[in-house]
């Protein structure tokens, strides 16, 4: 029988996470499964917990070799494990440890019944639109990137507005000073969009987001447009300022004047295992994650 891996990656620098971490690992050696850590969070969790039987990511273990990456963090740590597990197929199944978490599947509290169904195999898996990013400079392409909320692009001087104009589908739509703009997946619209004035997206619909930050324009309005499209964004050589990009708010790149920004669908998605697919609709998470008010609410009588 072939051995079963998962992965447990963690946000190693809050107590409360370190103890879940400890409470997966038992709980998948218990169950048959070998757990398996990075080399530096298995460092980090040597001398906070029983690490006895868990292998380690890079010394006999591929990332194709894994079953599932189970996350215990908050957003910023399922994005980081997304990274990890990119040109691979493996899932992410994220247990929110930190305060929104919106890509999280799970709580806390719930990491023992979550443990109970990776150890037992039940979960589903659902996929989500990243997008593709390229960069070029003089028609040349200096650099290409991935992000599965949002890519943006923003002045790199606080005290200077950046000039863009911004194409879809290769007609150019309106120019304006700015402090950037974002380009988001639906999965991305509770995340920098939403606080930049975006609308909120259902992850089950196939889109991407354009969103100006501070625009200094009469028509900078928020966009919804087709997967199917591409949308670019020129810094303009009259611009006082350069630019910066940033996927997942995680990885920049430095944007010369006169940079063409090409950020398109990605073939690629990213893969969430789902636990909870039969009870957790959309709606139900936006009234948790956000506290809404929902009182007096009665539904249909009939």
């Amino acid at each position: 029988m072939t051995e079963r891996r998962v992965l447990i990656l963690a946000h190693t620098g809050r107590d409360v996470t370190v103890d879940a971490a400890a409470s997966a690992l038992a709980l998948l050696r218990d169950g048959g499964v070998v757990p398996v850590l990075t080399s530096q969070e298995r460092a980090d969790l040597a001398a906070r917990c029983d690490v006895d039987g868990v292998a380690v990511l890079g010394e006999g273990v591929e990332v194709d070799d894994l079953e599932l990456v189970v996350v215990l963090g908050g957003d910023g740590t399922i994005l980081r494990a997304a990274e990890l597990v990119r040109d691979s197929d493996v899932p992410l199944l994220g247990v929110n440890m930190g305060h929104v978490g919106f890509l999280a599947e799970a709580e806390a509290d719930d990491l023992t019944a979550v443990i109970g169904r990776v150890v037992a195999r039940q979960w589903d898996v659902e996929e989500r639109r990243a997008i593709a990013v390229r960069v070029y400079q003089d028609d040349r392409l200096v650099h290409e990137d991935w992000a599965l909320n949002e890519a943006t692009v923003e002045k790199a001087a606080r005290e200077r507005m950046l000039e863009v104009v911004l194409e879809v589908d290769e007609r150019p739509l309106s120019s304006f000073g700015c402090d950037g703009i974002v380009v988001s997946t639906p999965t991305g619209s509770t995340a920098y969009a939403f606080s930049a004035g975006g609308p909120v997206v259902w992850p089950t619909l196939d889109a991407m987001l354009v969103v100006p930050l501070s625009a200094h324009a009469l028509f900078a309005r928020p966009l919804v447009v087709p997967p199917a499209s591409t949308v670019a964004i020129e810094v303009l050589r009259r611009t006082p300022a350069t630019g910066v990009l940033w996927c997942d708010g995680r990885r920049m790149f430095e944007l010369a004047v006169g940079a063409r920004i090409e950020i398109a669908a990605s073939p690629q998605p990213v893969r969430l295992a789902r636990v909870h697919a039969d009870r957790d609709l959309f709606t139900d998470r936006l009234v948790r994650k956000f506290d809404l008010p929902v009182g007096g609410w009665r539904g249909r009588t009939s």
